[in-house]
């Protein structure tokens, strides 16, 4: 679930509170889920909140990304405000799915 997305100049504060409190539940517009393209050595990712200083967190969601991610061939070889860039294996696997996090 996404947190409650506020105008800078809300004046209601228990839409503020509501945003607060879901932000220290842990939820967070900064996450997706991402597809290693297939047959290439990158996949770049559109992610609206990511920032040219964000850090960006992976987490496999099936056996062969958990594979890429232990071989260490992925890496995160670029980061934008809008978007990021992996390098990877370039093979045919069209599974290799990941959760992801960019903070910052």
């Amino acid at each position: 679930m996404s947190a409650l997305v506020i105008a800078p100049d809300e004046k209601d504060a228990r839409k503020i509170a509501t945003a607060i409190n879901q932000l220290a539940q842990g939820r967070s517009n900064a996450v997706g889920t991402l597809t290693l393209t297939v047959n290439v050595a990158s996949t770049v990712v559109i992610a609206k909140n990511c920032g040219a200083g964000s850090v960006v967190l992976l987490s496999p969601a099936t056996a062969h990304a958990a594979a890429e991610l232990a071989a260490g061939t992925l890496y995160v070889s670029a980061v934008a405000n809008g978007s990021f860039t992996l390098t990877h294996a370039n093979n045919a696997q069209t599974d290799r799915t990941f959760g992801f996090v960019a903070i910052g």
